[in-house]
C-alpha cells in the first residue's frame, strides 16, 4: 500500500516472485463503471471505491480461507479502506511503502508510459492516513533497491524467503 508512484506493483511482484505467492494488481478489481469514470478523467469518490475495496476483500478472504497466499498491490490510503480490506482478520498484513513526496515526484517524472500531474500526487499525500500498528502493518522505506525492500519485508514477516 502507498501513494501512486511508491512502487506498489514493482515491490509486490518482486515479493511474490521471492515467496512463490500469486501477485494481483488491485486495479484489476475495479468495476467497469470505475474504469469508465477514470478513463473520462474523473476522480473516484469514496462511494465509487466501496465496491472495488469489497471485491479485493472478498478475494483476500477467499484466498486466506483456502490457506493460500496472495499479494495485492492497492493504494489503501485511508484507515477506513484498510478496515474494509481486513474485515477484522489477523492473518493479513499491509506493507506500507513509505517515501517522501519529493522522491516519488522524481520517480514519476522519469517513469515511462505514465503521466501523473503533481496535483494528483499532492492529493494522494493529503489523503494518506499512515497505518497504525493495529492495522497489521510493515513499514518500509522506498529509498532502497527493490531487492533490499523485499529483503526487509521478508525479514519483518519472519519468513525464510524460500518459495513454498
Amino acid at each position: 500500500m502507498g501513494v501512486s508512484g511508491s512502487g506498489k506493483s514493482t515491490v509486490a511482484e518482486a515479493l511474490g516472485e521471492r515467496l512463490g505467492w500469486r501477485f494481483e494488481d488491485g486495479d484489476s478489481f475495479h468495476p467497469a463503471s470505475n474504469v469508465e469514470k477514470m478513463r473520462a478523467g474523473h476522480p473516484l469518490t469514496d462511494e465509487d471505491r466501496w465496491p472495488w475495496l469489497n471485491a479485493i476483500a472478498d478475494e483476500i478472504a477467499r484466498v486466506c480461507d483456502r490457506g493460500e497466499h496472495v499479494i495485492i498491490a492497492c493504494s489503501a490510503l485511508k484507515h477506513t479502506y484498510r478496515d474494509v480490506l481486513l474485515r477484522g482478520r489477523d492473518d493479513v498484513r499491509f506493507v506500507f511503502l513509505k517515501g517522501t513526496k519529493e522522491l516519488i515526484a522524481e520517480r514519476l517524472a522519469h517513469r515511462k508510459g505514465h503521466f501523473m500531474p503533481t496535483g494528483l500526487l499532492t492529493s494522494q499525500f493529503d489523503t494518506l492516513e499512515p497505518p497504525e500498528a493495529s492495522e497489521h502493518v510493515i513499514t518500509v522505506s522506498i529509498d532502497e533497491s527493490v531487492e533490499a525492500i523485499v529483503d526487509g519485508v521478508v525479514r519483518q514477516l519472519k519468513l525464510s524467503g524460500a518459495k513454498r
